[in-house]
């Protein structure tokens, strides 16, 4: 059975991974699998350069095929941030609470036609001999005035689905599934499964 490495600590998301991939023939490792490995800088001014970043080193170290991926939320009355700093916006310690709070501190006065965002997520997929790809997945929204919802992280609570009049964070697992930033580039990375995988 072939290897498949998935540049992340999170276990939610290797689950995640191993519900696609394993059934493909493919056994899931996390970094959890190689502590040796050290944090892997992201250095990046887009989601792409991170995700590319992270996925290259390990698959490069480790000789496997790796997806790693990069995540976060766009504002457009913010100009785009937090963007690529969304997991640090509110600081280096990466707390969700500060983050969103801070979002909804910046937005106190903007109107609600002008309080639209997205999730953004990018899959990187590398295998060895430098062979890469992106995946860009996306999920439209607006950001609420208040955290609602109790599932979910980052800045779920104020994120709000017109399609499903909820949350991100009033979401069950299968909803957000469904129409998330991660899951639709997740489907875009099995649409191309065949092409990427089965012309080794």
């Amino acid at each position: 059975m072939k290897e498949i490495i998935i540049a992340t600590n999170n276990p939610g998301k290797v689950k995640e991974f191993q519900t696609i991939f394993g059934p493909k023939g493919f056994f899931v490792k996390s970094l959890a699998d190689f502590p040796e490995i050290p944090e892997i800088e992201e250095t990046g001014t887009t989601f792409e350069e991170n995700a590319l970043l992270k996925a290259v080193a390990m698959s490069e170290h480790l000789g496997k095929i790796v997806v790693a991926d990069d995540s976060g939320l766009e504002v457009d009355a913010l100009n785009g941030e937090p963007g690529v700093y969304s997991a640090r916006y509110a600081g280096t310690d990466k707390n969700d609470t500060e983050n969103y709070l801070k979002v909804l501190n910046e937005l106190i006065d903007v109107p609600e036609e002008k309080r639209t965002a997205r999730f953004v997520c990018v899959l990187a997929v590398v295998q060895p001999g430098g062979k890469e790809r992106t995946f860009r997945g996306t999920c439209e929204g607006t950001i609420t005035r208040d955290p609602v919802g109790d599932n979910g992280f980052g800045y779920d609570p104020i994120f709000f689905v017109a399609e499903k009049s909820k949350t991100m964070a009033q979401l069950s697992k299968e909803e957000k599934n469904e129409i998330s930033h991660r899951g639709n580039a997740i489907k875009k990375l099995t649409s191309q499964w065949d092409e990427l995988f089965l012309a080794e």
